[in-house]
């Protein structure tokens, strides 16, 4: 349903049972999927693909032109996947030609006023607070939650299942199952409340926190920790999962604070 205040491209590809508000803008290149809403005064601008049972609400803008100074207005896509909820004043950037588009997953909530620049990839199921600010090409992975306030620089690896204290300046890449805070950022322990939210194994729980015990309890380096987890654990999907991630960090991981010492929660 689009009221009469609205303006829809007429080659915009519109699904099955949207609504579009008053003097909400779509323009030509755009798609968006079954029964989303676009609030009032919402922008969605050309290369924006967004998906079924989204709520993109007043003041977001989709699909704007990198702020990129390499930009040559190649033609590139912002996509967001299904079920998620844009709040009031977010803006997605679309790719570069460095990737060629900017990715939000499906069932995310960006809260109000965040940004998500050129080329980022944002999994699934993750929570970004308000006002939290990507620089381009950054990467978070699913179930992540970054709370309000949080600056990432640009390619940065978040893993899934992460906790980010709010406020966090996130200069490093941040493995997953972790919680992280303070500043400089650190190492705060295993994010073991968000995994019992999720229902994991306690046996699970148990033994990621044997992994981070190695990589930052133990005073080995990050290649000897590595070394004495294969040595020591048996192989698991999460195992392999944190040591390939730290393996592919090109920006390095976060560490320890010094004034930490707790393991968790």
């Amino acid at each position: 349903m689009k009221q009469p205040l609205a303006y829809v491209h007429p080659e915009a590809k519109i699904g099955d049972n949207v609504t579009i508000e008053p003097f909400a803008y779509i323009s030509k290149d755009v798609v968006i999927g079954n029964n989303t809403w676009i609030g009032p005064n919402a922008t969605i601008l050309d290369g924006a693909r967004i998906g079924n049972g989204c709520k993109i609400f007043p003041g977001a803008v989709i699909s704007a032109i990198p702020q990129d100074l390499k930009f040559k207005g190649e033609i590139t896509t912002a996509e967001i996947g299904d079920n998620t909820v844009v709040r009031e004043c977010v803006t997605v950037n679309r790719g570069t030609a460095s990737k060629g588009v900017t990715k939000v997953g499906s069932n995310c909530l960006l809260m109000a006023y965040v940004h998500i620049a050129h080329d980022c990839n944002i999994g699934n199921y993750v929570i970004l607070g308000n006002a939290v600010q990507l620089a381009g090409e950054v990467e978070i992975h699913d179930f992540a939650i970054l709370s309000g306030g949080c600056l990432v620089h640009q390619f940065e690896k978040i893993g899934g299942h992460v906790m980010v204290q709010g406020g966090s300046k996130v200069n490093k890449d941040i493995p997953p199952y972790s919680k992280v805070g303070r500043d400089p950022i650190a190492f705060m322990g295993l994010n073991s409340i968000g995994l019992r939210r999720r229902n994991f194994d306690p046996k699970k729980v148990a033994e990621l926190q044997e992994i981070y015990k190695y990589i930052y309890s133990k005073g080995l380096n990050v290649t000897q920790a590595i070394q004495e987890i294969e040595r020591s654990m048996p192989e698991t999907e999460q195992r392999n999962e944190i040591l390939n991630f730290i393996r592919s960090s090109e920006r390095g991981i976060v560490r320890r604070s010094a004034s930490n010492h707790s393991d968790d929660d």
